[in-house]
């Protein structure tokens, strides 16, 4: 098992704009947010580009793309004006997630086994655009095959229902996880994580093997209302070791 390479970070700063859009305010800069997110060792920012448009906006994207010294993830779900924008702002990194309206947050993986056909033509795209294409999935052994039959580089594994167990449960949540990390390598698929991880559960994430990125940002956004984002962003890092 390997386990030597040092985990990277992809910081989300989607709630950095939910705070400018419960005023309709034009602070705080999300393109601030994201320099000191990269001041402080992210090597990566994401962004959810929902279609209700509640937090991150389109211009949003393109002003990010112009001015991030590192590298681009776009999270997004499978629409087709979302992956027209996707298409032309071409992120280093596009996620497909799974968005129903009314939820607060992304809840649960997408169902890449059961929207394999409607999956196919835009990861084509995506990908012939230029961009590397992840899959937010949970971790079963059918999504990360059936990701696997799209010939994705990247699947993000929902670490949410590991963030929500305790005890046995989460024991169980972290060996499915484990299982679906294994089955993604040999695959020849790059394993990113995330969703709800925060420096009190962190770590045993950080054992997984084969861990390429978690994408970390509603956790790092609230610590940094105490202390900075880019403290917040290093005392994150400063978990992620093996």
């Amino acid at each position: 098992m390997e386990h030597s390479h040092h985990i990277r970070l992809g910081v989300n700063i989607d709630h950095v704009a939910t705070l400018r859009q419960a005023r309709r305010t034009t602070y705080p800069s999300l393109v601030e947010a994201a320099v000191a997110c990269e001041r402080g060792g992210a090597e990566g920012i994401t962004i959810h580009l929902r279609e209700d448009r509640r937090h991150i906006q389109d211009a949003d994207v393109f002003q990010l793309r112009q001015t991030l010294k590192t590298r681009m993830n776009l999270e997004m779900a499978n629409h087709p004006d979302i992956v027209a924008i996707a298409l032309q702002v071409k992120p280093e990194e596009v996620c497909l997630v799974p968005e129903r309206r009314a939820e607060l947050t992304t809840e649960g993986g997408l169902d890449v086994a059961g929207q394999r056909r409607e999956l196919a033509d835009t990861c084509e795209a995506l990908r012939a655009g230029g961009m590397a294409v992840s899959l937010f999935i949970d971790p079963e052994l059918r999504q990360v095959e059936a990701a696997a039959e799209l010939r994705v580089p990247y699947v993000e594994l929902h670490t949410g229902t590991y963030c929500e167990s305790t005890g046995g449960a989460a024991a169980t949540e972290l060996a499915r996880l484990r299982v679906a990390a294994q089955r993604a390598h040999e695959c020849g698929i790059r394993v990113n994580a995330g969703h709800g991880l925060s420096l009190a559960n962190v770590e045993p994430i950080c054992a997984l093997p084969w861990l390429d990125t978690l994408n970390i940002g509603h956790s790092i956004v609230c610590q940094a209302v105490f202390i900075g984002l880019e403290a917040a962003t290093r005392a994150m890092l400063q978990k992620l070791v093996r």
